[in-house]
C-alpha cells in the first residue's frame, strides 16, 4: 500500500487499521535532541479521539500512544541528561486499539456485503478483493487519522522551537459559520480549549498525571498497563471531572464541545448538528488552519509548491476540498481586489490584505498561512439507503447499525493542524539547507 507514505526530508509512513491490533506512525528526519513524552503526544490525540462528546462516535478508544523507537533508552553517558531525547533514528509511535469487541465486529460482518454509500467500502473491495480489511473500514476508517496527529505533534513541537505556530479550529458546521476572528485571538482560544480538554480528560489524568505510564517504564511494562486499561475503559471514563457547560465557559472561556473561537457560534453549531442527527442524518462543515512565524521564501516552484502540498490534505478522510487564502472566492474578485498590495513601514514589508493566504508562486510571503478544509457529512447514517450486494450485485437496502459520528468536523481540526505541521516542517528542512548552501 504505497499510498501510506509522505514527505522528502521529513518522511512519515503510517500503518494499521480500525480493528487491527492498532496503528503506527514511523517518522524519519526528526533531528536529534528533542525531548519527547507520550503524555504530550496523547495531549493532541485526545483532541480527535471518539467518544468524548455528543458530536462524536460512541466508540471509546483511549488512543494511548507508546513511543517504541527513536528515543535514547538511557543517558548516553552517565548524567548526560539525554534520556528520552530523539537520537536521529526513525521515531515509531504505536497506538493500540483497545475498544474492539466482538459485538462491534459482528455488526460489520453482518453489513459488509452491502457497502455504505459515501464510504470507501465499495471501491476498496474492488481494489483489494475479498481480503479487503472491511472490519471497521480498516485503513479507510477515520481511526487512521490518529497516526497523522501523533506524527504531526512531533513536527509541531519542532516548529515551535523555531518560532512557528500551527493551530486550527472549526469554522463552520451544519451551515453555521464562525465570524472572522483575529489570528492572535483564535490562537489563544485554541490553546485554552486544549488545556480544558487536557484537564477534563479522564485518561490524561488517570494514566499520565497519576503516573500509571511514564517515560521511565520499558515497553513491556507499558503494554501491561494498557492491557489493564482495556478492561477499565468504562470505569476510567466515569472518573471524568464533572464540570457543566457554564463552569467550563467561566473557567476556560471556551465552548465545552466545539473548538470554535466564538462561543455563541459554537453553541449554534451544536444545536444545528443535533437537529440533523435526530433525524438519523449527519452534518458537514469547514475547518480553518493558520500558520504564523513562517519565514518568507519557504516552498518550492511547480510540483512542490507550498499551497499544492497543503492541498494534499485532501488525503484526510472526509475532506473534499482545500482552499488557501480567499480560495474559491477569488472567482468573484477583480485583480485589484484580489492583489495583496504592499508598503514599507519601519524598514519592513507590510501587506494590506492576505487574499493569497500567505503563499504566492508556491512560496511563503512571510504573512500568516491560512487554509480551509471542506469536510463532508459522515457517510455512516441511520437512514435507509440503496446499495448493492458486493458478491451478487443485487440491489439492497441499508440502514447503519454501526457506531458513527453525527459530524466529523469537530474531530478533524486537530488532524488538519498536525498534517499542516508535517508539510511545513518538511519544507523548513529543505529551506534551511538551501539557504545554508546558497552562495552569498
Amino acid at each position: 500500500m504505497i499510498g501510506c507514505h509522505i514527505g522528502r526530508c521529513l518522511q512519515v509512513t503510517v500503518a494499521g487499521g480500525s480493528y487491527q491490533d492498532g496503528l503506527t506512525s514511523v517518522i524519519q528526519g526528526i533531528p536529534p535532541g528533542v525531548l519527547l513524552t507520550e503524555q504530550e503526544i496523547y495531549g493532541d490525540l485526545l483532541l480527535r479521539k471518539p467518544g468524548a462528546d455528543e458530536l462524536s462516535s460512541p466508540r471509546k478508544e483511549p488512543d494511548l500512544p507508546i513511543i517504541y523507537s527513536g528515543l535514547n533508552a538511557a543517558d548516553t553517558i552517565e548524567n548526560a541528561g539525554n534520556r528520552n531525547h530523539t537520537n536521529g533514528t526513525p521515531l515509531s509511535i504505536l497506538i493500540p486499539n483497545l475498544d474492539r469487541h466482538f459485538i462491534h465486529i459482528k455488526q460489520y460482518q453482518d453489513t459488509n456485503r452491502t457497502p455504505r454509500p459515501g464510504h470507501a467500502s465499495y471501491a476498496s473491495f474492488m481494489k483489494y478483493g475479498p481480503d479487503d480489511d472491511a472490519i471497521g473500514a480498516g485503513i479507510f476508517s477515520g481511526r487512521y487519522t490518529s497516526t497523522i496527529v501523533a506524527a504531526g505533534y512531533v513536527a509541531k513541537r519542532i516548529l515551535k522551537q523555531h518560532g512557528i505556530e500551527v493551530f486550527s479550529y472549526v469554522k463552520e458546521i451544519a451551515g453555521v459559520r464562525c465570524p472572522d476572528v483575529p489570528h492572535e485571538q483564535a490562537f489563544k482560544y485554541t490553546e485554552s480549549y486544549k488545556k480544558m480538554r487536557h484537564d477534563l480528560d479522564p485518561f490524561y489524568q488517570e494514566i499520565y498525571v497519576k503516573g500509571r505510564i511514564n517515560m521511565e517504564m520499558r515497553f513491556l511494562e507499558k503494554t501491561k498497563v494498557l492491557a489493564e486499561v482495556e478492561n477499565e475503559i468504562d470505569s476510567i471514563r466515569e472518573k471524568a471531572p464533572g464540570l457543566d457547560p457554564a463552569e467550563v465557559r467561566d473557567k476556560y472561556g471556551v465552548h465545552e464541545i466545539v473548538n470554535c473561537p466564538d462561543i455563541s457560534a459554537g453553541q449554534e453549531m451544536v444545536d444545528a448538528c443535533n437537529r440533523i442527527a435526530a433525524t438519523g442524518d449527519s452534518a458537514g462543515g469547514v475547518v480553518e488552519v493558520v500558520v504564523t512565524g513562517v519565514p518568507a521564501g519557504l516552498g518550492e516552484p511547480v510540483f512542490y509548491k507550498l499551497d499544492g502540498e497543503l492541498g494534499k490534505m485532501l488525503g484526510i478522510g472526509a475532506v473534499k476540498g482545500v482552499e488557501v487564502g480567499a480560495g474559491f472566492a477569488v472567482k468573484d474578485m477583480t485583480g485589484f481586489e484580489n492583489n495583496d498590495q504592499m508598503h514599507a513601514a519601519d524598514g519592513k514589508v507590510v501587506f494590506d490584505s492576505n487574499n493569497a493566504g500567505g503563499i504566492t508562486g508556491g512560496l511563503s510571503t512571510g504573512q500568516a498561512i491560512v487554509a480551509r478544509l471542506a469536510v463532508k457529512p459522515t457517510p455512516t447514517i441511520d437512514k435507509p439507503q440503496t446499495t448493492i450486494d458486493k458478491y451478487t450485485l443485487e440491489t439492497k437496502d441499508l440502514a447503519a447499525i454501526t457506531r458513527r459520528d453525527p459530524t466529523i468536523v469537530a474531530r478533524i481540526w486537530p488532524v488538519a493542524e498536525n498534517y499542516t505541521a508535517l508539510v511545513i516542517l518538511d519544507h523548513l528542512l529543505v529551506h534551511y539547507g538551501y539557504q545554508a548552501l546558497r552562495a552569498n
